[in-house]
């Protein structure tokens, strides 16, 4: 029979992350039954958790610049993975300027924190971590990105970004951690629960699964990606959660065995195996390459005899996730790179390979340059687009459905699927990255029928379905670097017009005006699609 013996699941080393005092005020140590105990005021909560957020939006670990500079100086990395590379790390250095986000969508606000028993408020921990969310989000050139459901399908943007998703814990001793992440949609969409059974714990079905599942992620999260697998759990919410947090790498130093009680450990043979097959596909850096992901996390958990979970997620290329800790001497931040522009090459890559496209011609003029080209053809757009993502997408549909037909914007111009931030003072626009084109697909065909979407703009993959009608009504759909908002907000976009819908705020329809405005040929009317190769 087997003795009792408490183990922590989660049995993590030593904590080496670089801290910032960020202030001493706020934090009162006392003793108390000979136990010192640390009191913190509501204000100090408030104070972190804005501050924890600002930081994230606008700056990135040095850890995740050092592995973009590692691209460009691989002499294995293909063109474009250099290109993605050298665009990602302009995007840093424009977005640590700390006015445009290096994203648009600046995320649902997620804080994990773990409260020392020896740590005392009096007051709502939650509310006061809430402000601070709100704060930063109403007061910096973010999104908000929250939906309120009215009804089951009705709802209203709260026009703050909350709720944020808080999750406290009671732990042992006097500090107070936290782990705060501005999670994007584009990122979150790609976490997937698998219910598997004891058979897939072999060593050729494990990998060949991983495999499959790691190339149906796609390119639309905006890779290079930190990956994830967790294998086991003691239920799925147990394991999607350590999914979350190993994707910002807060189970980094977890132990790499595991032992009789059950503890959690990270395969660090199987993590290096994948990696190297994460690079043979030719996925790359969304545009061919090798870089596919950054690196990959392997967690075993405990399971259920009769249950064998396995959870897959990412983390983006805007890896926004910071710790933080509260302790007697003050609230501490962990330290984020504020010169990003040292890990930039000198010199930096020109655009000397790539095609000009005036988007002042017509549309049948641009799609017959198009036409000359092959798929993964760079390409730079100065002109006009018309901006228009999910909701829009429904009320156009809806006006077709209704006899009004499509609107002629589509027909003239070619669509961007995108929702800008908060335009600074003084520019022209906020940070306009693309959204995930896969959103959209199923639109196409109606759309292409009726004359228009015949050349589209996004990130990522698109299903077959695209191809075909691309194929059928002589279409395009060109790739957009993702995770390059802030770059292209500033440098790229010079007006920014409502045309329809502007109730909508960020899911509005725009009319901007673009230069030098990077892209790929990605489909061609000629039925090719850059990734049906490599991703099938």
């Amino acid at each position: 029979m087997a003795e009792f013996l408490y183990q922590d699941m989660f049995t993590l080393g030593d904590d080496y992350t670089e801290y910032r005092l960020l202030t001493q005020e706020h934090v009162i140590s006392k003793s108390f039954e000979g136990l010192d105990i640390v009191k913190i005021d509501s204000e100090g909560l408030t104070l972190l958790a804005e501050q924890a957020f600002r930081d994230i939006s606008f700056l990135l670990r040095p850890s995740q610049l050092k592995l973009l500079a590692n691209i460009v100086n691989d002499p294995e990395s293909s063109d474009n993975d250099r290109y993605v590379a050298v665009e990602m790390l302009k995007n840093a250095v424009i977005s640590a300027e700390g006015v445009f986000p290096m994203c648009q969508d600046t995320g649902t606000a997620i804080i994990t924190g773990k409260k020392g028993q020896q740590v005392w408020t009096n007051f709502s921990d939650k509310e006061s971590l809430s402000r601070g969310v709100f704060n930063v989000y109403t007061k910096n050139n973010l999104r908000y990105s929250q939906l309120a459901p009215l009804t089951m399908y009705d709802e209203k943007n709260t026009g703050c970004n909350l709720p944020a998703q808080i999750e406290l814990y009671a732990t042992q001793g006097d500090e107070y951690n936290f782990l705060f992440i501005a999670k994007g949609g584009g990122s979150a969409n790609k976490t997937f629960l698998y219910q598997k059974t004891k058979t897939v714990l072999k060593p050729d079905e494990l990998i060949n699964f991983m495999k499959s599942k790691m190339k149906s992620l796609g390119t639309s999260a905006c890779p290079p990606y930190h990956l994830v697998f967790v294998v086991g759990g003691t239920s799925a919410e147990a394991n999607l959660k350590t999914v979350k947090l190993a994707s910002a790498g807060y189970l980094d130093s977890l132990p790499y065995t595991g032992n009789e009680f059950g503890r959690a450990f990270r395969d660090y043979e199987l993590e290096a195996e994948l990696l190297g097959i994460s690079r043979k596909p030719g996925i790359g850096a969304q545009f061919g390459g090798k870089y596919f992901c950054h690196d990959i996390r392997v967690i075993r958990l405990p399971r259920h005899g009769a249950s064998c979970p396995i959870g897959l997620g990412v983390s983006c290329s805007a890896d926004r996730n910071i710790k933080a800790k509260i302790t007697k001497g003050g609230i501490f931040l962990e330290r984020l790179e504020t010169d990003p522009e040292r890990y930039l090459p000198k010199p930096t890559w020109t655009d000397h390979n790539a095609v000009n496209i005036d988007l002042n011609k017509s549309m049948d003029e641009i799609s017959g340059i198009l036409n000359g080209y092959p798929v993964s053809t760079r390409l730079l757009l100065t002109g006009k687009l018309v901006v228009a993502r999910d909701i829009a997408h429904a009320k156009i549909k809806e006006q077709i459905e209704t006899g009004q037909g499509l609107p002629e914007y589509l027909k003239k111009y070619i669509v961007y699927y995108a929702g800008p931030a908060k335009t600074p003072e003084g520019y022209p626009s906020g940070s306009f990255g693309p959204t995930t084109s896969g959103r959209m697909d199923s639109y196409v065909p109606l759309f292409q029928e009726h004359g228009g979407s015949l050349i589209m703009l996004a990130k990522g993959n698109r299903s077959g379905i695209v191809t075909e009608s691309c194929k059928k009504h002589g279409g395009f759909y060109l790739g957009c670097i993702g995770g390059t908002a802030a770059r292209l907000g500033k440098e790229c976009i010079t007006d920014i017009e409502t045309i329809e819908y502007p109730e909508l705020g960020m899911e509005a329809i725009f009319l901007i005006t673009v230069k030098d405005f990077p892209a790929f040929i990605i489909t061609d009317d000629k039925g090719n699609d850059f990734y049906e190769n490599i991703l099938n």
